[in-house]
């Protein structure tokens, strides 16, 4: 086993829900990922549809209990000191499948290694293990501190300022077209997000003011309102993300909302840039990932009509897809969904 020893850190991180061009439901997850050598761990295993056991929604106690776990304070949930480093994004069912490794102290140091796709308690290692992942030796003072602060009695925050518990996953969506927005906050409620709808800035509720993480404006509201609500979040301290620019579809508006709520650091998110013109796409990403692009457009009668125009595996670079021109005729969107992340855009003639 190698000597050298491995950086360790925690960052957010977000498995993007939202209104899938199926018509299902996928739920909204935030997390701390683990930063190994200054790279998300989830982006050096392929394109893994999976979150941490260190997520935001879980209850107070669960989330004890894992973090627990990786310090080595409780017994490992799985036979062969295995523990589980991402799980399940819709339930914690072995099941479906988990990322564990082996996690033990060595001297002043802690390792991790043995990484294996496990779905069972036991595993063939030639069969299930990630070769060529680990094993990481970290500093066991840094590893401590690092996940010690987000134990009760510690820092509150991920770091970054974003505070780890639920309650910043909540949006407030402010306009006049209540059955609209009641639409959208149906959406946002079923895949996980809280959402609460106000008429104009004097009725932002002050004693939740604090737990927004983005703010909608329609299209009515008047720019010295939204100047008034910015005022009421800036009196208090609190700086979620501003949405303006909505889209007339509720499943782009969801993905605008979950991007806006993305407090992911840019250097660590996968989907980086999103552009459509001239009948092609603009896609740039970071790690090798499938991307999927999904095309919104609304006919002459205002039918919704939804088409996936690309879904494959993406090297890390910048890429050009062909987009089918029925597919965007009219004032159409795309929406690009990868692995913890999600990004939208008007099409440009």
């Amino acid at each position: 086993m190698s000597a050298a020893h491995a950086t360790f850190g925690l960052a957010p991180a977000i498995r993007a829900g939202g209104v899938l061009a199926t018509g299902a439901y996928q739920l909204h997850r935030e997390f701390l990922d683990f930063i190994v050598d200054g790279r998300p761990l989830l982006h050096q295993l392929a394109d893994l549809d999976a979150v941490s056991p260190l997520a935001s929604d879980v209850p107070p106690a669960i989330f004890t209990t894992h973090l627990r776990r990786l310090l080595l304070e409780a017994a490992p949930p799985l036979p062969g000191r295995r523990y589980v480093i991402y799980g399940c994004p819709d339930c914690e069912s072995l099941e479906c499948g988990a990322v564990t490794a082996v996690i033990e102290r060595d001297g002043p140091d802690i390792v991790w290694r043995d990484f294996a796709w496990q779905t069972t308690d036991t595993i063939d290692p030639a069969r299930d293990g990630y070769q060529g992942i680990g094993p990481f030796r970290f500093d066991a003072d840094t590893y401590r501190t690092e996940l010690c602060r987000l134990l009760p009695d510690g820092d509150p925050t991920d770091g970054s300022g974003a505070p780890t518990t639920a309650h910043r996953r909540r949006v407030l969506l402010i306009g006049s077209r209540v059955a609209v927005l009641a639409k959208l906050a149906a959406a946002l409620r079923t895949i996980n997000i809280g959402a609460e709808i106000v008429e104009d800035a004097d009725r932002v509720p002050p004693d939740e003011i604090r737990t927004y993480g983005a703010v909608a404006f329609g299209r009515s509201v008047a720019e010295h309102e939204k100047a008034a609500v910015r005022h009421a979040f800036d009196r208090a301290g609190v700086g979620p993300a501003y949405v303006e620019d909505l889209a007339p579809m509720i499943p782009v508006l969801v993905a605008q909302l979950e991007h806006a709520l993305d407090r992911t650091p840019l250097e660590q998110r996968r989907l980086t840039r999103l552009v459509a013109a001239d009948g092609e796409a603009g896609v740039e990403v970071t790690t090798t990932c499938r991307v999927q692009l999904v095309a919104y457009r609304h006919d002459r009668l205002h039918r919704l009509h939804t088409e996936v125009v690309f879904d494959g595996m993406l090297d890390p670079g910048k890429h050009r897809i062909p987009l089918d021109e029925r597919a965007t005729r009219g004032r159409s969107y795309l929406v690009a969904r990868t692995m913890g992340g999600v990004l939208t855009t008007p099409m440009v003639r």
